[in-house]
């Protein structure tokens, strides 16, 4: 039996291989920054033939644009599969949630992402900077934000809001703000650990904001 060639790889199915160099390459962002991010460097984290990563994704912008899809899958996963434990379960499309419950749910997303999340997030945000500059890349970083707009405009909108798509914009903009904050900003490493009961009290106040009419 022949050896495949590290140029066409074929020992997991290639659905598989491509979720596999994604997750890789988010991880090595998250701890080295964009300069950590090559093909061969993806190759060697994922234990995988020199000349797969290159394989899959040809450019380094084909790469990247598997990070934000990735990425947002992920981030989608969170939403439907619950919060950590004790928290209250995920707000998912077509329930008919009460605010309450999705404050719970909205912190217990926080928490999530300021703590085992973490380095996801800070990929996140790493990667999201390169589509400022790369305009090969706007496509694809709009693509993979839309699914967290859509999601959002579709709970504030079972909460009542009578305009969901601003709603649900301001929403993902605070929370965009705040993940940033807790996690980069100027005081971010000497914040005390994130706080369930805290960020359930700063969730209330961001969807009371999001769904009070601007007149």
């Amino acid at each position: 039996m022949s050896t495949p060639s590290p140029a066409s790889p074929s020992s997991a199915p290639p659905a598989g291989r491509r979720t596999l160099i994604a997750d890789t390459a988010i991880a090595l962002v998250a701890a080295a920054g964009l300069r950590g991010l090559t093909h061969r460097a993806v190759d060697a984290a994922a234990g995988l033939p020199a000349g797969s990563t290159s394989y899959y994704f040809r450019t380094r912008t084909a790469l990247i644009g598997a990070c934000y899809q990735r990425l947002a899958e992920l981030d989608l996963a969170d939403v439907d599969d619950g919060t950590p434990s004790g928290a209250a379960p995920a707000v998912l499309p077509g329930a008919a949630p009460d605010r309450e419950a999705a404050a719970a749910a909205l912190a217990g997303l926080l928490y999530r992402w300021l703590t085992v999340g973490r380095a996801r997030q800070l990929a996140r945000f790493e990667l999201s900077l390169e589509a400022a500059r790369n305009p090969e890349l706007e496509a694809d970083f709009q693509r993979a934000g839309q699914g967290a707009r859509s999601r959002a405009a579709g709970i504030v909108a079972a909460l009542g809001s009578e305009r969901p798509q601003e709603a649900a914009e301001l929403l993902v903009a605070w929370t965009e703000g705040l993940l940033y904050d807790r996690l980069a900003g100027a005081l971010a490493r000497s914040r005390p650990a994130p706080d369930l009961a805290e960020l359930t009290a700063v969730a209330r106040r961001m969807l009371a904001a999001a769904l009070t009419d601007p007149g």
